[in-house]
């Protein structure tokens, strides 16, 4: 029984200097935190009911623009490849390239466009409520 007790202690302790190691290996970068929007606006309080996440990535295609909308509901994004420029109708500009990440603006009409020569690809996550749209077009 002793040498029982012995080997897991022994196969517990190796497994879990393995997992560990491996654990070390694990890296956390902050792209973004705040409570306020890339134009300095602060954020509105999360809308009330059922609360529903909605993730989309997004290509935008070089030389498009889109059309002026807003978001009702708190979002964030991050750039993964190409470039993208935000324009809010009061002309406050962001210019974002790939790896950047943006707490984007709430209830404020702006437009984005891709004036580089490849796709611009976006993970944006929305945090909203359900049957709230988490885009609205001018």
């Amino acid at each position: 029984m002793k040498r029982l007790i012995v080997g897991v202690c022994l196969t517990l302790l190796v497994s879990t200097t393995a997992w560990a190691k491996d654990a070390t290996k694990v890296q956390v970068d902050e792209l973004s935190k705040g409570s306020v929007s890339w134009n300095g606006d602060e954020l509105p309080a999360y809308p009330e009911g059922t609360p529903e996440i909605t993730i989309l990535r997004i290509t935008i295609p070089p030389g498009t623009t889109l059309p002026m909308h807003n978001h009702p509901v708190i979002n964030a994004g991050v750039l993964l490849s190409g470039q993208l420029t935000v324009i809010t109708e009061s002309n406050q500009v962001l210019h974002l390239k790939a790896d950047e990440s943006l707490i984007e603006v709430v209830g404020t009409w702006h437009y984005g466009k891709n004036e580089g020569d490849t796709p611009a690809e976006i993970i944006v996550f929305y945090a909203g409520a359900k049957d709230t749209p988490i885009t609205v077009k001018k």
